[in-house]
């Protein structure tokens, strides 16, 4: 597996799996063990107590105090009667090896698991001790005996009862080999489950880690992609979880940069029709000046009249080349964030007059009505007064150069917006969304003079100005441009 990510979840869950394997294994191996004794104990002590009824029954209330009794498997015992049969298969009935102390602390007879004849002083300290408590009315277990029958063993002491009265104590030693195979058994069931979960773990954490890192892989996949300046390709997963949401935010991503490529593309274009409108605006004037500067230089015009229309001629380009580098300059100014404008308390009602008296002049030539209507005669801003009247006079010159002759244009201030309507040729719609974009110009006879940058320095003042400019037009019906203030 070459997925480094894969890799390490796999390697993470077998550690983590393997951790707590060996945790639980020694928490049930405790707990078995615990367990497994305890279950063990309890069937001995049933067995104990069912044993010692069935001999108090059995002595018919004489006791054990049987006097001449012999003791040791060898010999047999000297007891009539159903006890003495009773006595003789109590390894058997018992299914442990079973001693029988009476209630002078002698032993009346010892199991199979010996092979000596013990007497009371024989037995391990820890005898003393369980006979005693059992002959205190006890049961009571031990391991003492472990050592003295070679094997290790647990022992359940019992008490023998005649009315409530101890006469003897029943001793049933188990070997503990039959737990401990039943724990080695446990274990080795363990082992191989553990085993098993470890390969079915591993399995299902490589299954996961490939389902976490395949989708990361397409997401890779894509953004070198979309760095390389492919923004048509897409991650393709759909997950609802935080690596969807990631290949959503890639996605976004690469729609954000086709569209960014797309202006981009079209902003360059722009670029380039305004440097060659730029270019050819340039060199028109250039050329006609230096034309007729080298005519009347080289003598060619000598007439008085001709000279002096030479004269006018050069006189009209070398405007309209100032007013072309000033309005470059103009829009650089504005465009930088470090130029400041001057802001004052002034009354926009007065800047709105003067924008159009100064129109009024521009307007005769096509004989264009302007007409306003002003709500209150007075409405104070902060702001710029030559820039607001700058903005106002452009939209006004716009809507005279795209209006038709003997028609109307309407200024009218409801005290909230000012609305500056035409009833011209009204702009295209595919060219409305880009009209106040810079290097921009609307290819119409009308605007052939047209450098592409008024509306765009009329945007950036009121941007400068805190107020919202927008504009909508239909066609052969005319255009209206709002200015709200914020």
């Amino acid at each position: 597996m070459k997925n480094k990510i894969a890799v390490k979840l796999t390697a993470y869950f077998s550690v983590v799996l393997l951790i707590l394997s060996v945790i639980v294994g020694i928490i049930f191996g405790n707990l078995f063990k615990s367990n497994a004794v305890e279950i063990h104990k309890k069937n001995l002590e049933n067995r104990a107590i069912t044993i010692a009824e069935t001999i108090s029954r059995l002595t018919d209330g004489t006791g054990l105090n049987l006097g001449n009794m012999v003791r040791g498997r060898g010999m047999g015992m000297m007891m009539q009667g159903g006890l003495g049969a009773y006595f003789r298969n109590l390894d058997t009935i018992a299914l442990a090896d079973a001693w029988v102390v009476d209630e002078n602390l002698n032993l009346l007879t010892i199991g199979t698991m010996s092979h000596m004849q013990y007497i009371y002083q024989d037995l391990p300290a820890d005898a003393d001790v369980v006979v005693k408590s059992v002959f205190n009315g006890n049961t009571t277990f031990s391991q003492g005996f472990s050592q003295l029958l070679n094997t290790p063993t647990i022992t359940v002491g019992t008490p023998i009862k005649i009315d409530n009265k101890v006469i003897g104590a029943l001793l049933l030693h188990s070997p503990v080999k039959g737990v401990d195979d039943a724990i080695s058994e446990g274990y080795k069931i363990l082992v191989f489950s553990i085993i098993t979960a470890l390969i079915l773990s591993f399995i299902l954490s490589v299954v996961l880690a490939l389902t976490f890192t395949k989708p990361l892989k397409q997401i890779n996949i894509t953004a070198l992609l979309l760095s390389e300046g492919n923004y048509q390709v897409k991650t393709g997963v759909k997950l609802k979880d935080e690596i969807g949401e990631l290949a959503g935010t890639i996605d976004e991503l690469s729609d954000r940069l086709k569209s960014a490529s797309q202006e981009s593309e079209k902003l360059q274009k722009q670029r380039q029709d305004f440097i060659t409108n730029i270019s050819h605006e340039l060199r028109t004037p250039v050329t006609v000046i230096r034309g007729s500067l080298e005519a009347l230089n080289d003598g060619i015009i000598e007439d008085t009249e001709s000279v002096k229309e030479y004269h006018r001629q050069m006189l009209s380009e070398s405007k309209n080349l100032e007013r072309l580098v000033n309005d470059l300059l103009e829009l650089s100014r504005l465009q930088n964030t470090d130029f400041k404008i001057e802001m004052q308390e002034i009354n926009i009602c007065d800047v709105l007059k003067d924008a159009i008296r100064s129109g009024h002049s521009i307007a005769k030539d096509k004989e264009i009505e302007i007409e306003y209507s002003f709500k209150d005669d007075a409405y104070v801003i902060n702001g710029d007064y030559g820039r607001l009247r700058q903005m106002f006079l452009i939209v006004i010159e716009n809507a005279i150069k795209f209006s038709y002759s003997n028609s109307k244009i309407h200024v009218q201030f409801d005290g909230e917006k000012i609305n500056i309507r035409d009833e011209g040729i009204g702009i295209h719609r595919e060219d409305l969304p880009y009209i106040f974009d810079r290097y921009y110009r609307v290819k119409t006879v009308e605007n052939k003079k047209g450098t592409g940058l008024g509306l765009t320095i009329a945007k950036q003042i009121a941007l400068r100005h805190n107020i919202d400019i927008s504009v909508i037009s239909e066609q052969n019906k005319g255009t209206t441009f709002t200015f709200k203030f914020k």
